[in-house]
């Protein structure tokens, strides 16, 4: 960041705006004694060997930081729905995989080409975590290496851009986006996004059809693996004003003009947008809606908080839950009037330091499908949404400190040392940071540590103690959770679930129905409760519950077989087998399913 180049190095203040095509840089550069511009092939060849240790350094800072995930577990945080309880997806690739990734979206999302990357993962990998984990590791590693490929290219600036590219691989904000198998929408779309940025300097350099085409596939292929990536045509404008030079000012004819030129990328926006729209809601724990007020509260907050765990990364959790009833005044007021000053000074430098407003505008926007207003999720705000947005804020703090370094005589050892510690700092949190994913037990231990009131992580940190028949210090935990929220349908589920595995079917039947009245569609309540009535000699009530599980989730394939197992016994066989068939063509391995088909048919005579 600033450093200042070897001898044979085009110093700081290169002119780039020689560059073919549209001109790139900033334009208050002088010109530089030699011209060696990012479009002139002797400036690769001038910092080849520099490039490629800094490629090397990022790659192994990741290995170190990162690398400790393959000896990690998955969570019970959505890995499950995402790979070790999905049937579909543990098949691999297959035809059937295929279609069902394009047409699913049960969980609120619609990302096929995640979904395509988990089988591909478990084709080659199974069910063993530390493989998918390394696919994570591998893909932000990628992102990285290309982040300051990208910004060199743009700018001409190695330092610089080899800071923002270290920052972005190493900084404990990353964690939860690298560390969590079920977070790689996140990983696979920032891969993406920056091969955009790729292909699109590529475009503006030589625009030819082809080109552009790459852009828009690239950009296509992003929404398919998070649709958050569709604020990105305007990052491209942000571009466009600086490094790129397109616009030399804001009036509106410019800013449309570049608008019209990017029209098929703001159609494949709308596109997801819509799409997003139809898929079915993700169904909150909480089963309400937050007023719009406290959501923009917690909007403006968040963009606070967001900023302060850039620069000061503890107290990190994997689930911030909201604050119970409005924030104090006095947050809200000091963050609007923070963002609100600190969007002014910016806007009144946009001439002379054109990359603050670029950073500043890329962070604000960015963060705007996630940060809130529009509530998708049950937690205030998440260290995953910070993956790609917080990028442009590193870009303005670099070369601004550069900018203010340029003056100091020994420049060179003060910034170069100075971020030297900040990474050392930061790959120190990052570590730390990533070690508490190494299993469920201990990611939520620390979650409870560092936030109140989270009944979440009380419930999913009972589930996991309870696998590992620490079954007492489970029900404390799900006792919390309903202490926090009595109405909360998964503590209850999870509760009766322990206590239909001690013999307390009464107590177990009881939290089930109470799950079952905050929310009527949890299928897995309904299943579970069907099996405890099953178990008490209710059959047609059992019946009743299966059935309404199927009705909700047609594939789900523990009802089938439960529903077989409650047909087989009250004398309907063919229809058992039908059940017990269909189980096995959802999963093919699910054994006790297979087991149940097969005595199911020896006893109408027949073989499997």
């Amino acid at each position: 960041m600033g450093h200042r180049t070897k001898k044979n190095q085009p110093p700081d203040n290169i002119d780039l705006s020689r560059c073919q095509g549209t001109p790139l840089g900033t334009t208050d550069f002088r010109s530089a004694p030699e011209d060696i511009s990012p479009s002139n092939p002797k400036f690769w060849t001038h910092h080849a060997y520099a490039a490629a240790a800094i490629c090397g350094f990022l790659l192994l800072a990741i290995a170190l930081v990162f690398g400790q995930t393959v000896g990690h577990e998955f969570v019970n945080y959505d890995d499950d729905q995402c790979v070790y309880k999905n049937p579909i997806v543990q098949r691999g690739l297959t035809l059937e995989g295929f279609r069902w990734a394009f047409t699913y979206g049960d969980i609120g999302h619609w990302h096929p080409l995640t979904w395509l990357s988990h089988m591909l993962d478990c084709q080659i990998y199974g069910l063993q975590a530390g493989g998918h984990h390394l696919t994570n590791v591998v893909l932000h590693a990628g992102t990285a290496v290309l982040l300051f490929l990208v910004l060199w290219r743009m700018t001409g600036f190695l330092w610089r851009s080899a800071f923002v590219a270290a920052v972005f691989a190493v900084h404990p904000l990353r964690a939860e986006s690298v560390a969590w198998v079920a977070e790689r929408k996140d990983v696979l779309s920032g891969l993406f996004f920056m091969l955009t940025l790729w292909a699109y300097v590529g475009y503006v350099r030589r625009p030819t059809s082809i080109r552009y085409g790459a852009v828009v596939l690239l950009f296509a292929l992003g929404l398919l693996s998070k649709n958050m990536l569709v604020t990105l045509p305007f990052v491209l404008l942000l571009l466009d004003y600086w490094p790129m030079n397109r616009i030399t000012d804001f009036t509106p004819g410019s800013w449309l003009r570049l608008a019209a030129e990017k029209w098929p990328l703001f159609a494949l926006t709308i596109a997801s947008c819509v799409i997003t729209f139809l898929v079915p809601e993700e169904l909150l724990y909480t089963d309400t809606r937050l007023p719009l007020v406290l959501r923009m509260e917690n909007a403006l907050v968040s963009y606070v908080i967001y900023l302060w765990q850039m620069i000061y990364p503890t107290g990190l959790a994997c689930l911030y839950p909201y604050a119970t009833g409005h924030l104090p005044f006095w947050q809200v007021a000091a963050a609007l009037g923070f963002l609100a000053a600190m969007s002014w000074v910016i806007f009144s430098l946009r001439h002379k330091h054109p990359y603050l407003i670029v950073g500043w505008l890329w962070y604000l926007g960015m963060m705007i499908p996630v940060i809130g207003i529009v509530q998708i999720s049950h937690y205030a705000h998440a260290d995953r949404y910070t993956y790609l947005p917080q990028i442009g804020v590193w870009i303005g703090v670099t070369w601004g400190v550069a900018q203010v370094a340029s003056s100091w005589r020994h420049r060179r050892w003060v910034v170069g040392v100075a971020s030297t510690l900040v990474l050392l700092f930061l790959m120190g949190f990052a570590w730390r940071q990533t070690s508490y994913w190494r299993n469920s037990e201990t990611l939520w231990t620390h979650t409870l540590a560092y936030t109140a009131h989270n009944m979440i992580a009380h419930s999913n940190l009972g589930n996991a103690l309870a696998e590992r028949g620490k079954v007492e210090a489970a029900i404390v935990h799900y006792q919390k959770a309903l202490e926090i929220n009595p109405d909360y349908p998964v503590a209850h589920n999870n509760l009766g679930n322990t206590m239909a595995n001690l013999g307390q079917v009464d107590a177990a039947i009881t939290h089930y129905q109470k799950a079952l009245r905050t929310n009527p569609n949890f299928i897995e309540a309904h299943n579970n409760l069907g099996l405890a009535l099953a178990g008490c000699g209710q059959i047609d009530a059992a019946t009743v519950h299966f059935q309404k599980a199927l009705e909700i989730k047609p594939d789900y394939d523990e009802a089938h077989n439960n529903l077989g197992v409650v047909l087989a016994n009250s004398g309907q066989v063919d229809a058992a087998i039908a059940h017990f068939q269909r189980a096995l063509d959802i999963n093919p391995n699910y054994a006790v399913a297979r087991n149940n088909l097969d005595l199911a048919l020896r006893e109408r005579g027949q073989r499997n």
